[in-house]
């Protein structure tokens, strides 16, 4: 991102996230953490049995698992966030777009 800006890599002590305020461009992390928070909300939303609401819940596991640690879900970061009642708060939109930001800012200190 430093030569989109014509900055030296090296004589230059800018920031990347100067840089992205001074050109415009959005985070990436910060990108994909909304758009994963809003297609929970969505999902939580469908009333009907949905191929992509089964494929989101669904859990491939037959008997013993592999070493290592445990395989994350999708719904996991959500969890660990709202809480086991996150379908219900998601139901209530107001409520979810006020939450989406201490989601968002979860993952930033995760990618950081």
């Amino acid at each position: 991102m430093k030569y989109i800006e014509k900055l030296n890599f090296f004589s230059s002590a800018v920031k990347c996230s100067e840089i992205r305020k001074r050109i415009q461009i959005q985070d990436i992390v910060d990108f994909v953490a909304k758009q994963k928070w809003k297609w929970d909300g969505h999902m939580a939303r469908l009333k009907d049995n949905r191929w992509t609401l089964r494929v989101t819940e669904w859990q491939a596991r037959n008997g013993k698992r592999s070493r290592g640690r445990q395989a994350r879900r999708w719904r996991d970061d959500i969890v660990k966030t709202k809480g086991n009642a996150w379908s219900r708060d998601a139901r209530d939109r107001n409520e979810w777009r006020r939450d989406a930001e201490g989601y968002i800012l979860q993952w930033m200190d995760r990618a950081s």
